[in-house]
């Protein structure tokens, strides 16, 4: 436990580091499903391990191990962590768990919204048009979900944007990306340096939905300039209510400015050719998350093993308890 329960930790500090390679160097599709794992995953592990260390300083404090029944001398032999770590572990445990709390309810509330207003908007074919002179797009989950369009921006696009546009934002829809953004999200909430994974799925999404678009148009430079073009109208437009969801629609934005950060990533990537897939990324990827998993699992396993060996010190006392097991522990006679 005390290399297991730390191990997490670290690699959460470590692996953002390759969300941006993998965004850029991965194909879209797998490299959103890679980095929402990445995120919730390392999240997920991260309040695991915060829990174990405070855990393990809790049952070293007399009076709380008495009320459990533990031998507080012996857990104070054989906590993994000093008095200060389990208390600095603790703290940052209650905030990962109010701000993902935060989080959650805050997405839950938006996609509620939204399935609501899809619900209201009554259409034969899924597409809705507003009266708007501000051009804008984005795809609104629900029951079905809808893809609204402002008069505005059917103004700026030809008949063969437009088909791209549709064919880009009835793709957020068909693979359900508001829930990639919403789980990467969570992870990043639980844990802040997880942001890049965050970061770097609402950017795939986007690029995933712009090879659908070019899959069904079959014209990749055209649906660059469509790209392009969408973005550069939309220049100075306010985001749309719903951005909260984390779609960005065809205009690859959530505030007012359109026209820089992944646009033209996302322009560039359209004229070259597809990106093949790299296993090599997708393995070491895994590797983590695997290894992230066995070391949280490990660590449970350990702290449930010091759990018992400080209710028998309680009960029988502490000569009854050697220390040669896996902490350096947890050998009962």
């Amino acid at each position: 436990m005390r290399i297991a329960v730390y191990l997490p930790l670290l690699l959460s500090v470590i692996a953002p580091l390759g969300a941006r390679p993998l965004s850029e160097r991965c194909e879209p599709r797998l490299a959103t499903w890679l980095l929402t794992a990445s995120a919730l995953i390392l999240g997920v592990a991260t309040v695991i391990s915060l829990g174990l260390l405070a855990i393990t300083g809790l049952i070293g404090v007399p009076f709380l191990a008495g009320l459990g029944h533990w031998s507080a001398r012996t857990a104070q032999i054989n906590d993994p962590a000093e008095p200060p770590v389990a208390l600095l572990a603790g703290l940052l445990l209650g905030g990962a768990l109010m701000t993902a709390a935060r989080m959650l309810w805050r997405r839950a509330r938006s996609i509620a919204s939204a399935i609501w207003d899809a619900a209201c908007m009554p259409t034969p074919d899924g597409l809705v048009i507003v009266e708007d002179e501000a051009p804008d797009a984005y795809a609104l989950p629900g029951l079905p979900g809808r893809v609204v369009v402002s008069t505005g921006m059917l103004r700026t696009l030809d008949k063969a944007e437009h088909d791209i546009l549709l064919a880009h934002e009835r793709a957020h829809l068909a693979a359900h990306h508001y829930l990639f953004v919403a789980l990467a999200g969570l992870g990043a909430a639980a844990n802040p340096l997880l942001r890049p994974f965050a970061t770097a799925v609402t950017y795939t999404v986007e690029r995933w939905a712009d090879e659908q678009a070019a899959r069904a148009t079959g014209d990749r430079r055209r649906v660059a300039r469509a790209v392009g073009k969408a973005a550069l109208a939309a220049h100075g437009t306010p985001a749309p209510r719903l951005s909260t969801l984390g779609f960005r629609g065809v205009l690859g934005r959530r505030g007012p400015l359109a026209g820089a950060g992944p646009v033209p990533r996302r322009v560039a990537a359209l004229l070259a050719p597809p990106l093949a897939r790299r296993p090599g990324l997708a393995l070491v990827t895994m590797a983590c998350l695997a290894l992230t998993m066995v070391s949280t699992v490990a660590a449970t396993h350990d702290l449930h093993d010091l759990l018992e060996v400080v209710g028998i010190a309680h009960h029988h006392g502490p000569h009854h308890v050697d220390l040669d097991g896996p902490y350096h522990t947890a050998s009962v006679h």
